[in-house]
């Protein structure tokens, strides 16, 4: 944000940073068999949820918002159910982060509130970018909890930082 951004937006961008740095660190401790594991027989496997992350990210801020680099564009071009390696998604992970730290450092407060008619939609229902922030963030957060559920529920323990003291 190019404004001076308030105490609770930089807390949960810093929040969300710190949730995207484990996820990646969960995803590059696994075996490239690991990223098969499912929840349920009927739920997307570990390296699909992490494809499905990236995609979200993709698709709002290239495709639709029209902002990023060649990069980004390479990661539009992903075919759903393909399987990609550790370094691939996690790769993916850390370039479309780099975007949304982008764009979060030059989007002006106007631009964050400024009406967005979505083709698809029509102006009776607009978004604006702030919306599609928080679109992303919990988006993120449901399919790296997805992540997390599927990885436990087949005995792999995710590594959290410790909590917080008690007496705060």
């Amino acid at each position: 944000m190019s404004t001076t951004p308030s105490t609770l937006a930089s807390a949960v961008v810093a929040g969300w940073k710190e949730y995207q740095e484990q996820l990646i660190v969960t995803l590059r401790t696994l075996a490239p068999e690991q990223l098969a594991i499912r929840a349920g027989s009927d739920l997307r496997p570990v390296g699909e949820i992490a494809a499905h992350i990236v995609e979200g990210r993709v698709s709002w801020l290239f495709s639709v918002l029209k902002e990023g680099d060649a990069e980004i564009a390479s990661l539009a071009e992903w075919e759903a159910g393909t399987t990609r390696s550790v370094a691939e998604y996690t790769r993916a992970l850390e370039a479309t982060w780099k975007l949304v730290e982008d764009v979060l450092a030059c989007w002006t407060p106007e631009e964050l509130a400024e009406s967005i008619i979505l083709p698809w939609i029509g102006p009776k229902y607009p978004i604006t970018r702030a919306w599609v922030i928080w679109h992303i963030l919990e988006h993120d957060l449901h399919h790296g909890g997805e992540i997390s559920h599927s990885l436990g529920s087949h005995g792999l323990a995710i590594e959290l930082p410790p909590p917080p003291p008690k007496d705060l």
